[in-house]
């Protein structure tokens, strides 16, 4: 029993290593971007791709890899993912062009969307005693907590010392691992849902229609926005997504039940999350760009210099967000943690082409990380507050899609704003440092304005009510 205890617990600590491995790539890359766009030759809004090409196919393969898993069995899923996730580490490690390294990372995003799609219903089953599945649970949600810091971390160090291919090569060592330990200690099973159908048709129609969105926006500065590629590609993605809504409500087995949208905190809560992603993928991403760019950090400063916020961000998301749910009920940690993220976006602007990093870099850090922390766990309890126990893992997962889907949309946005910023403070006769600076406080304004609205939305919209219980202890929506 001893033994067959220690199994289990081994079993999750490489299901958490390989969680943070799939939470690195998310994170690392940001430090890296410069050395990529100096080495590949992108331009300042293409640059965004090389993040959106793995949001999009994570976000748009969540639901059907949890779906794939339902059927052919989390274990054989989570081995066929990470397979795939290392394989596609190589090929982005091995790139020497801009479409080699943009096609790897779609590819790493559908293999890291597997993965994290099946470890949380290995993770229940592994443990299917309460207070050890909590336990259990505690383990895992601090491991994706702090996975942020350490790719951030981790990115400066390979990037300054190695260069940015190593950013996606020290993934094969660890991939190569956890497949080796994962086969030997995982519960095989087959899965609940065997012999059911798969909609694939829904999977393909919402990433297409997703992927063409954030094109159009991409390239919009360069094309022209009401130009006929950019009005064309917007209305073929409206088109796609009216056929995966056409889809999901026809078909027996949908991999996104639109019944559960009728139920108001989960149809509230994945609009917050689009805005709430937007805002802290325009922070990772914008700021890491100031701080290298303009103010000419070496991509380890970078990294060290996003540390203070995500350690807050990390302790304050392993514990104390749900403690003040307890204790405050859903709404107002909700709006303070957006609100305060807000105001950190809000401050970057003030950061000028010689600015310091104790004065102009680290209040608007410190601001995000407490906000960060604070406003993660409520969205998704708001999500889960209004669904039956067995369908929280769902609501969830339409949560951390809506998430990554407002990232990628929010990301291509804000690049081309500011890009078209830039551009134009060029033409007028700005240095070329301004310009960029100009370009980035109108991008954080959007950002803290998309955080505003989120945490508005969330106060405003969501319903009082009772959500699922936490830890043993009912939760309310609202004090």
């Amino acid at each position: 029993m001893i033994l067959e205890d220690r199994k289990r617990w081994l079993a999750l600590y490489v299901l958490c290593l390989g969680t943070l491995m799939i939470v690195l790539d998310v994170t690392i890359v940001n430090v890296a971007l410069p050395s990529i766009k100096a080495d590949l030759g992108f331009k300042p809004a293409s640059l965004a791709w090389v993040v959106n090409a793995y949001l999009l196919t994570y976000g748009g393969f969540l639901l059907l890899g949890g779906r794939l898993g339902d059927l052919f069995g989390h274990r054989r899923l989570f081995l066929i993912g990470l397979a795939l996730f290392t394989s596609a580490s190589l090929w982005c490690g091995l790139s020497t062009s801009q479409g080699m390294l943009i096609a790897a990372r779609s590819v790493q995003g559908i293999g890291g969307a597997v993965v994290s799609a099946v470890s949380f219903g290995l993770v229940m089953t592994l443990f299917t005693e309460p207070a050890e599945r909590a336990k259990a649970m505690g383990v895992a949600g601090f491991v994706a907590s702090g996975g942020g810091t350490i790719g951030v971390l981790l990115g400066g160090v390979l990037t300054d010392t190695l260069n940015w291919h190593w950013i996606f090569l020290v993934n094969l060592p660890i991939g190569v691992l956890v497949f080796i330990l994962s086969a030997r200690l995982l519960p095989s099973a087959p899965g609940h849902a065997a012999g059911e159908s798969i909609d694939f048709g829904g999977a393909i129609t919402v990433t297409g229609a997703l992927m063409l969105a954030v094109y159009a926006i991409v390239n919009g500065n360069q094309t022209g926005w009401t130009s006929g590629q950019t009005l064309g590609l917007l209305a073929a993605a409206v088109a796609l997504l009216g056929l995966f809504l056409a889809i999901e409500s026809r078909v027996r087995a949908p991999l996104m039940p639109l019944r559960l949208f009728k139920k108001r905190n989960i149809a509230i809560a994945n609009i917050v999350s689009v805005f709430w992603a937007a805002a802290m993928f325009a922070w990772f991403f914008l700021s890491a760009l100031y701080l290298q760019l303009v103010l000419g950090y070496t991509p380890l400063q970078v990294g060290l210099a996003f540390v203070p916020a995500n350690i807050i961000m990390g302790a304050l998301s392993i514990g104390v967000s749900a403690k003040l749910v307890m204790r405050y009920g859903i709404k107002r940690p909700l709006g303070t943690g957006l609100l305060l993220a807000a105001v950190g976006l809000a401050l970057f602007v003030r950061a000028p082409v010689g600015g310091s990093f104790l004065v102009d870099v680290l209040p608007s850090m410190i601001l995000l990380g407490f906000g960060a922390g604070i406003a993660f766990n409520p969205i998704l309890l708001a999500a889960m507050s209004d669904v039956e126990p067995q369908e929280a893992g769902l609501a969830s997962g339409f949560v951390n899609t809506s998430f990554m889907m407002g990232g990628a949309l929010g990301l291509a946005v804000l690049a081309s704003i500011a890009a078209s910023r830039s551009d134009h403070l060029l033409g007028t006769g700005s240095d070329k440092l301004s310009a960029l600076v100009g370009g980035y406080h109108l991008a954080f304004i959007v950002g803290a304005v998309f955080a505003a609205g989120a945490a508005a939305l969330g106060v405003g919209l969501l319903r009082v009510g009772q959500s699922p219980a936490y830890e043993g202890e009912p939760v309310s929506a609202e004090a």
